[in-house]
């Protein structure tokens, strides 16, 4: 990945003249001045781990796999968030990790957690480093706690096997260093998929998806991770814990959803067996529009609780839909109104027809129109592409960053104004005006999540400023009956807000899980758990 930035840097390409222009028109955009510093000259803080301490973990995975050098601590620095980016490309790696250590299998990471614990360095698990929510990033007040201050990166990324493949019961066993294109790449050549498509999808881990709850595009046909997941192995300070001998069980509180979305702040997962389905014969995406955000939710309200399900259902506002955000040629030259919705099927030819039918006559009845396969295969064709754009956005001068939760049906108009007013009110009172955006990208009978963009001028200093905007966005998300996040995670930008949500009780049975597996409080210090 490029490591000042978002994926393949040959796939980086810079705005359109006009969007420029128009970025400076609308927001006041200005070019950001001097572009990002080159890797070789980026430095990083001197190792506070011992010679004692490298040769340590060096006995249990090979002295080759102990990185020190400057290039593997750069690139292993924080996560892929907005903030996290305006900073690397500065140079700033105050938060680099003192080593990359990458093992090979879940001994060794039990053997790893077993001689930092002893020598009190903390770990970091790191898995496609895609965390935007600072989960990457252990807090400086609880390090201080935990021997030199220093930590390790545990990369994931040798463990990267298909275990194995149950095709009676449809599940395989993946390792946790595996990323997206990969995982489907080797179901594929037995003929599964796995259906989990996030918009990180390219790079983010099987580790990754778990250990923070992810969410696919396809989440209304194959479900979220957390659903696909049906057992888990998890190295831990305190020895190994192995989830999951059954589908279901009545024996006691199900302690596999108790690591899912965990991010390595109790274990580190080693393996993951999920839910697997044969690749589907056929697949069709297509667009429908509603003359409001209101509109549409209802339709897809009616989908989610009555049916037919698509697998890919998703409903822009009306500001994304005219911004056309997903494709940089596109944006700002949309003159048709309303809102748009992008539908996606999946299964044999007969189904995707069959289900393409009933679907479109309930549309309809909601007063929807359709617009043909047109922006659904746009949309299809630009799915992981939004985090390149991000990248274009900020070497042209403007700010752009993204939040989401989720709550019930009957509570989303309240949620969607509260956020929008929230950040508008912030950025414009800081001289900045932002263009604000939402769609829904998951639904569920009882509820669905918001995933809001924000586009502004960066501003003076644009990690500051940010950071206020942040802050109220989350107050209004707690005010109006939201959840923290939907699929994005905790990590240290959220915990405040979650220990808000889950109230003193709620925070302190976390904190009694992770004092006895990590009773010395190595793993991934300040991230998840309130009040750590």
């Amino acid at each position: 990945m490029l490591w000042s930035g978002w994926g393949d840097p040959a796939r980086a390409t810079p705005l359109p003249e006009p969007t420029v222009a128009l970025l400076r028109d609308l927001l006041g955009v200005r070019p950001a001045g001097a572009a990002p510093v080159a890797l070789r000259d980026v430095g990083v803080p001197a190792n506070r781990l011992s010679q004692d301490d490298l040769d340590a973990l060096a006995a249990t995975v090979g002295a080759a796999h102990v990185r020190t050098g400057a290039e593997s601590r750069v690139r292993h620095t924080r996560g892929r968030s907005t903030s996290d980016l305006l900073r690397i490309r500065t140079g700033e790696t105050s938060d680099a990790p003192d080593a990359v250590v990458l093992p090979a299998t879940h001994d060794e990471v039990l053997a790893l957690l077993r001689t930092c614990t002893a020598r009190r360095i903390a770990v970091v698990p790191y898995g496609g480093g895609t965390s935007v929510v600072g989960a990457l990033t252990p807090r400086g007040a609880s390090l201080r706690g935990v021997g030199s201050g220093g930590f390790i990166a545990l990369d994931l990324r040798r463990m990267n096997a298909l275990v194995a493949l149950d095709e009676t019961s449809r599940t395989a066993v993946l390792e946790p260093g595996l990323r997206g294109p990969a995982v489907e790449a080797l179901l594929a050549g037995r003929g599964y998929t796995l259906g989990h498509f996030p918009q990180s999808f390219e790079w983010a881990s099987v580790g990754g998806f778990a250990a923070a709850r992810s969410s696919g595009q396809a989440s209304a046909g194959y479900g979220r991770f957390d659903d696909m997941v049906v057992g888990l192995t998890v190295a831990t300070p305190e020895g190994t814990l192995d989830l999951g001998r059954a589908p279901k069980s009545g024996a006691g509180p199900d302690l596999r959803q108790l690591v899912l979305g965990s991010e390595g702040a109790f274990g580190v997962i080693t393996s993951v067996t999920v839910r697997v389905h044969p690749v589907p014969e056929a697949r069709a995406y297509e667009g429908w529009r509603f003359v409001s955000f209101d509109r549409g939710a209802a339709a897809l309200r009616g989908l989610a609780q009555d049916g037919p399900l698509p697998a890919v259902l998703r409903l822009s506002d009306e500001a994304e839909t005219m911004a056309g955000l997903a494709d940089p040629e596109a944006i700002g030259s949309s003159a048709d109104a309303g809102c748009l919705a992008v539908l996606g099927f999946e299964g044999t030819a007969a189904e995707v027809a069959g289900r393409r039918a009933a679907v479109a006559e309930t549309l309809a009845g909601a007063g929807g129109e359709p617009l043909g396969s047109g922006p659904g295969d746009r949309w299809e064709h630009g799915r992981f592409d939004a985090p390149y754009l991000r990248d274009a956005l900020l070497d042209a001068g403007a700010f752009v960053e993204t939040l989401e939760t989720a709550t019930f049906w009957s509570d989303v108009p309240r949620l969607y104004e509260a956020v929008r007013c929230a950040l508008i009110g912030a950025l414009a009172g800081a001289g900045t005006p932002p263009l604000v955006m939402c769609h829904i990208s998951h639904v569920y009978p009882s509820g669905a999540s918001l995933y809001f963009t924000v586009v502004s001028a960066q501003g003076t200093d644009p990690v500051e400023h940010w950071a206020k905007a942040k802050h109220a966005a989350c107050d209004a998300i707690i005010e109006a009956a939201g959840t923290i996040s939907h699929h994005h995670g905790v990590g240290t930008d959220h915990r405040d807000w979650y220990g808000q949500e889950i109230g003193p009780l709620g925070g302190a049975v976390l904190r009694a899980v992770k004092d006895r597996l990590d009773p010395a409080g190595i793993l991934n210090p300040g991230v998840l758990v309130p009040g750590e």
